[in-house]
């Protein structure tokens, strides 16, 4: 890949986001704490903005080992 090709994929990328990266880096954090709240996770954390026809999209997903059931006692 040229590197002119690369500096326009990256500039269209950027374009494209809309969340500084200390931001996505903060929404990751804590969107990290609160799936751990309720799954026993194995890492593999991701944040991902997306467009498409529709409008905008947001992905979190994350690698589980379980879910963590809650008993309710009355």
């Amino acid at each position: 890949m040229t590197g002119d090709r690369m500096r326009l994929e990256r500039i269209l990328e950027q374009d494209k986001e809309e969340m500084s990266e200390p931001s996505r880096k903060a929404a990751l954090r804590d969107f990290k704490r609160v799936a751990e709240e309720y799954f026993e996770t194995d890492g593999g954390f991701s944040l991902t903005l997306r467009r498409d026809a529709k409008g905008k999209e947001v992905l979190f997903s994350f690698r589980m080992v379980r879910a963590k059931n809650f008993t309710v006692i009355p």
